[in-house]
């Protein structure tokens, strides 16, 4: 379908002569309608395959439009001259009416010019620069719209620089990067925009060995299963995540995870946010598949009352799931997934004052998130998004971000702003393929706030746009978080250290090891109980191994405390613990093993043991 909207005075049109067969009868030979939208429009071929959605984008654009010219008046026009690859004059007729009654329904008066007459009109058009819009709609416009952002983003002009911690800007190929090798490679990765993934990482390898994620052949690809220990490895990291924003003063919301492609609002983010779409047919409609929390939160927050006094206001999700039809090439292991889990968390601002303090106070939880999961400020480099525009009035700030990082970091800058945002920051880790990955992120987005009509009353009790709105997931995906660490693993054996994960999510944290299964079981199970009553995980090597063979076990299991129980150690009152990462064992009372270990995890979460205590209780889920 091809439409002509254009904002008139007044259209006057008269019925001079039937044009086909069976034309819709005339109320009055001529009508005259003042102050309205005139949409001339020609329904094609292809909008015979789906009418119902034509109609829904029809419906879509025409109150998107009225709504920039802030009209209720509509005139529906069919104009065949528009298009030469005309439908039939049966489905045009039923999608004009239909289009009519869903327009009603939103409230706008509309008249409809009658179809299949040759017309007499006259139209006086306002002139101001909305007045005249053309659209073109096709069952597929969606996918059309996205295609185009796309490719629009590839040929986005990008200048690239290092700033040092001074604030210097250097171009990206006279930087010296001695002592800055991760930077170099970060760069080079970024400048070079290649996401795909010919070689298999690291952790793949891991993530099978240790249970904890692997691939499922009976769904779309990137979309994985999670053994015992990997969910719970997850659902830590979700809760202590939760938590860090709740503590922040984020006010938790669950929203859907699809929504209406037609809907005008998000049809115009998915033009700016150029993300590969999963797409659903429902009761005649077409939803996505959400690939953040923006969505749901905009939209509560365009129902909600909000005062000044709220702001910023501070909406936040986890999202299980949010979803990218990336592309296969790019897909692999936890690195870049389908399907993934994003905490997203909203700060709608009143004014560029408040956003910037917000930022700033948003950039101290994206690092001391990484860092109290485990990471090191060696373990990313940071990358700022930036238009000229907003550097150069703000550069004040940006340097504020580099010292308070304190390390150089690669500045992308636009000379255009492309995207919604104009400012835009990330932690990227960069693993042993050279290949790198966002974790956390926040963005000064200077549209939704108009496109999604989010208001709020201003101190003077009058009525406000929003202006800024904030967009922050303080760890990346959670996935993404499981990949980096288990790919940093691979650094610590570069070093010459034993790989390992942060103790609080390690998902056995002590491993009883009797010397003698049989004479020592049962004071194993009391010392395991007594572990587990200090939220402790712990589990029992009680297989008909050798004592060796399941020491070697607890190794390739990377478990932080082995204690192995023999007769001595059940007599003594002592206990000897093997702490990986360390070639002594020492011997510790059962309070100063639980001290070591509480000391270690003090204000992480806790889980217990996902799994039966006993390993000769537990089926094997990776041959």
């Amino acid at each position: 379908m091809k439409i002509l909207a254009i904002h008139a005075d007044h259209l006057t049109f008269e019925a001079k002569k039937q044009a086909i067969k069976d034309p819709e009868p005339v109320e009055s030979p001529k009508e005259t309608v003042k102050e309205c939208l005139v949409v001339f429009m020609a329904v094609e071929k292809g909008d015979e395959a789906n009418p119902e959605s034509a109609v829904q984008q029809l419906v879509a654009q025409v109150k998107d439009i009225a709504g920039q010219v802030k009209t209720q008046s509509i005139v529906l026009y069919p104009y065949a001259h528009l298009s030469s690859n005309l439908g039939s004059p049966k489905t045009a007729k039923e999608l004009l009416a239909k289009a009519d009654e869903a327009l009603q329904e939103q409230g706008f008066q509309v008249k409809r010019s009658p179809f299949g007459w040759y017309k007499a009109f006259e139209i006086s058009c306002k002139g101001h620069p909305l007045s005249e819009l053309s659209r073109e709609i096709t069952v597929e416009g969606a996918a059309e719209q996205e295609s185009e952002a796309l490719e629009a983003e590839k040929k986005l002009k990008s200048y690239w620089y290092i700033m040092d911690v001074d604030g210097a800007l250097q171009e990206l190929d006279k930087f010296d990067f001695k002592d800055n090798d991760n930077l170099k490679r970060f760069s080079l990765y970024e400048s070079d925009k290649d996401r795909s993934a010919p070689k298999e990482p690291h952790h793949v390898k891991i993530m099978k060995q240790l249970e904890l994620v692997d691939y499922e052949p009976a769904s779309d690809s990137g979309n994985l299963r999670y053994y015992p220990k990997g969910r719970l490895m997850k659902k830590l990291l979700e809760e202590f995540v939760t938590d860090k924003v709740v503590e922040y003063g984020g006010v938790e919301v669950e929203t859907p995870i699809m929504y209406d492609m037609q809907h005008p609002a998000l049809a115009k983010y998915l033009q700016k946010f150029p993300a590969r779409q999963y797409r659903i047919d429902s009761d005649k409609r077409k939803f996505f598949l959400r690939f953040s929390a923006c969505f749901g939160q905009f939209l509560t927050a365009h129902d909600a009352t909000i005062s000044y006094k709220h702001l910023p206001l501070r909406l936040y999700e986890m999202t299980r799931y949010s979803f990218r039809h990336e592309q296969r090439g790019e897909l692999t292991g936890l690195r870049r997934l389908r399907a993934f889990t994003m905490p997203d968390v909203h700060a709608l601002c009143a004014d560029i004052k408040q956003a910037m303090e917000e930022y700033k106070v948003r950039f101290d939880l994206s690092l001391s998130t990484l860092e109290e999961i485990g990471f090191s400020r060696d373990d990313f480099e940071m990358a700022l998004r930036v238009t000229k525009e907003f550097y150069e009035k703000n550069k004040d700030f940006v340097e504020y971000l580099v010292k308070t990082i304190n390390k150089p970091i690669l500045v992308e800058m636009w000379d255009e702003r492309e995207f919604y945002f104009v400012l835009k920051y990330e932690f990227n880790f960069v693993d042993a393929n050279q290949k790198a990955s966002a974790l956390s992120t926040d963005q000064i987005d200077i549209e939704n706030g108009e496109r999604y009509d989010m208001r709020f009353m201003t101190e003077k009790g009058k009525e406000a746009i929003i202006p800024y709105v904030l967009h922050c997931s303080p760890s990346g995906a959670i996935e993404r978080v499981l990949y980096a660490l288990l790919e940093r693993t691979y650094f610590q054996e570069k070093r010459g250290e034993q790989p390992s994960l942060p103790l609080w999510l390690a998902p056995t944290q002590v491993r009883l090891v009797p010397v003698n299964p049989q004479r020592h079981m049962e004071f194993c199970k009391g010392l395991a109980e007594k572990i587990h009553q200090q939220n402790i995980r712990v589990d029992i090597a009680d297989e008909q191994e050798t004592i060796g063979k399941r020491i070697r076990d607890a190794e390739q299991e990377w478990i932080p405390y082995v204690v192995v129980i023999g007769d001595r150690d059940v007599e003594g009152g002592k206990l000897t613990v093997r702490i990986r990462g360390q070639q002594d064992q020492v011997q510790w009372s059962f309070d100063e093993l639980v001290k070591a270990i509480k000391d270690r995890i003090k204000g992480m979460p806790w889980k217990p043991l996902p799994l039966p205590w006993l390993l000769s209780r537990r089926p094997i889920f990776v041959g």
